[in-house]
């Protein structure tokens, strides 16, 4: 995934006529955070990614999906191969609706690998998650509150509240959830 991010973060700070300087100071990182992302020799944290895509700004939806050089894509349907994995250090993050323009809902298939979560930083932008547990057990700590989720069990939350999944299993835990947005506002997940 990092060439990946590397090359997409440079590519898209350009498009935006954005210098490195420019974006950490909208970001509200350092010069050399940008730089080295942009030369792959950091992978980025999830969270830490969405801080830098905030500067743009630009969801993490969009991110994974930029592609100048492909049309929308019209059919309704996509195969696994057609879901990019947008995560990273032990989450998968597959995206459904690859390409489509103007999305109001982000859809994950979400893959915890053992001891894996979001980050050390909380999560926090537009809209509201909701989501089930599918396989494995997941922590979610929403604001002050915590519960371990389980398989059928799920959660529906304002996504302006602090938020981290975390894997404390022994096993991959899956879950499958979305991100709504309200109107006027772009995606953040």
């Amino acid at each position: 995934m990092s060439l990946e991010v590397s090359t997409r973060l440079k590519l898209i700070r350009e498009k935006h006529a954005l210098s490195q300087r420019e974006l950490a100071k909208r970001a509200g990182v350092t010069n050399s955070t940008i730089s080295l992302i942009e030369q792959n020799r950091v992978s980025p944290s999830i969270s830490s990614l969405k801080k830098v895509l905030d500067g743009v700004p630009m969801s993490l939806a969009e991110f994974f999906t930029f592609d100048i050089a492909e049309p929308a894509r019209p059919s309704p349907f996509f195969d696994r191969e057609q879901m990019p994995n947008i995560g990273g250090e032990g989450v998968d993050l597959f995206l459904v609706g690859h390409g489509v323009q103007n999305r109001h809902i982000t859809m994950l298939h979400e893959r915890y690998a053992a001891g894996a979560d979001t980050g050390a930083e909380m999560l926090s932008h537009t809209g509201q998650e909701v989501g089930m547990v599918v396989k494995g057990e997941i922590e979610l700590t929403v604001a002050e509150q915590c519960r371990v989720l389980k398989p059928g069990e799920g959660y529906y939350f304002d996504s302006t509240l602090p938020h981290r999944f975390r894997n404390l299993g022994s096993e991959t835990a899956e879950i499958v959830s979305a991100s709504l947005v309200s109107p006027n506002s772009t995606p953040s997940f």
